[in-house]
């Protein structure tokens, strides 16, 4: 079978630029629109479409629970996605018919779920919420699922997974940053159009160009020529349950949900750290983000090589760590009297946002990468193993870890940060406090740690054993040191 040019992985890649930044859409702006402050809709004309405040048990808002209800429906989906792609007959693949089917759909939804129709609060815009973050979770599965399933496949030799994982890591970070640019483009149209439409027409405008990126590895790769696996031949229970039965999956998987929780404990809480903690204005929070995104960047075409050197484990354990260090700084920030409030940003300020961005730039590039590409390993050594091809359901499992990371993230700062000051629970201006950053800091913290200790039971050297090429001797030569 063929491999993978350099050309035909960048192509490949558009695909994970495209859903990128319809995912990014929904994390950027789902709650920002839907539940405006008041000083968004004093001064940008902001429509309140749904009941305010966290008024169910005093922690958690309508949009929050849609959103929590959307997740169990996702959970349900993901295996039986990955099942019926990973049994798929199609004579054009598993993979792509379904991701051609998705791509418009996927990308259509995700606009029409901005589009609530009463232009004030409405039991019928819940309904809307609920029936839209339900059908774009769906059109999700349907597109990343199979798209994930095909870093292993069309990844021949280990070089060609670690090339495939860095291109389309770096295209995720450029679909979520675009994800982002309404904040500077909404503000043009929003004299014209309105504050809703403003944003509704910057999410047309990246939907489009998602969908065509989606659509075009869809069109211009040929799967058979890439691939040629036979369909599994289990059934979805049979096929979850063996998938976890793969004891180096479970302790990758568990060591994973920990790196999303405190991943996402970080990123969510970024605006935070930077505005609560180190005193600048909301514009730096551009600034610092971006800065993190570049110099991962930088640092992405030497993890191939790091990889000969060191192996896949270690690396990856050591990012953990590095990611540690970088949450551990900012917790320091954020004891209350050592930095300015917000506005008043010095040049310790400045320090302490410049250091936190250059230590998290490398830890990013190694987790970003190699983690796709140890989940490629183990479902080729499980397909050699038993001879069931079912690289779909361990990467829907993958993303089920990374949305359970996620959701448990989101549940944890909404809680922790707001610790230290008395809050209006009926208004959406529900607002971080530096004793809450802190504690949300030192709790990423120790997710960090504890992925990086589960980590350490990763059977790295018997997985790559079993999966080792000619191709590949530079690969094992970290793992034959280890073994000696």
């Amino acid at each position: 079978m063929k491999r993978l040019s350099k050309k035909q992985m960048w192509i490949f890649a558009l695909g994970q630029l495209g859903w990128s930044m319809l995912g990014g859409i929904i994390n950027a702006w789902l709650v920002t629109f839907y539940l405006p402050t008041k000083t968004d809709i004093a001064d940008n004309g902001a429509t309140q479409f749904i009941v305010p405040g966290l008024i169910i048990g005093g922690f958690l808002t309508v949009l929050g629970l849609i959103t929590a209800l959307s997740r169990v429906f996702d959970a349900v989906t993901d295996p039986l996605i990955a099942s019926m792609s990973d049994r798929s007959k199609n004579k054009r693949g598993r993979r792509i018919p379904f991701m051609q089917w998705a791509a418009v759909p996927f990308a259509v939804v995700t606009v029409l779920l901005f589009c609530a129709p009463i232009n004030e609060i409405s039991g019928w815009n819940i309904a809307w919420i609920s029936i839209f973050i339900v059908l774009f979770y769906l059109f999700m599965t349907m597109y990343c699922t199979p798209y994930n399933a095909l870093i292993s496949e069309f990844g021949k030799t280990q070089e060609d997974r670690m090339n495939i994982s860095t291109y389309i890591s770096l295209t995720y970070f450029a679909g979520t940053l675009l994800a982002y640019t309404p904040f500077v483009f909404a503000g043009f149209l929003r004299g014209a159009v309105g504050n809703s439409w403003a944003y509704r027409i910057c999410f047309i405008v990246l939907a489009i160009i998602a969908c065509v990126c989606m659509l075009l590895p869809t069109f211009l790769l040929k799967e058979k020529e890439f691939v040629d696996s036979k369909p599994s031949n289990e059934n979805v229970f049979k096929s979850l349950t063996s998938t976890f039965k793969n004891k180096d999956f479970r302790t990758f998987s568990l060591s994973d949900i920990m790196y999303w929780v405190g991943l996402t404990l970080f990123q969510t809480g970024l605006p935070f750290f930077v505005k609560v903690s180190m005193g600048f204005d909301e514009s730096m929070v551009m600034v610092f983000m971006g800065g993190m995104t570049v110099l991962s960047a930088v640092f992405y075409p030497f993890v191939t090589r790091m990889v000969k050197k060191f192996g896949k484990k270690k690396l990856v354990i050591a990012g953990f760590f590095g990611l540690a260090i970088c949450y551990a700084i900012t917790a320091i920030s954020s004891i209350p009297g050592l930095l300015p409030e917000q506005g008043h940003a010095n040049i310790m300020s400045w320090v302490f946002g410049v250091v936190v961005m250059i230590i998290s730039a490398l830890p990013m590039a190694l987790l970003g990468i190699i983690p796709q590409s140890i989940v490629a390993d183990v479902a080729e050594a499980e397909a050699k193993t038993t001879g069931q091809n079912r690289e779909g359901m361990f990467f829907a499992a993958r993303t089920f870890a990374m949305k359970l990371g996620q959701s448990v993230a989101m549940l944890l700062f909404t809680s922790l940060a707001i610790i230290g000051k008395n809050q209006d629970l009926t208004s959406n201006d529900i607002s971080a406090e530096k004793p809450g950053m802190l504690i949300v800091a030192i709790v990423a913290v120790a997710f960090c740690c504890l992925g990086a200790v589960i980590l350490m039971f990763y059977r790295e050297k018997k997985v790559m054993e079993t999966i080792a090429k000619e191709e590949d001797k530079e690969f094992m030569k970290a793992i034959e040191e280890e073994k000696k």
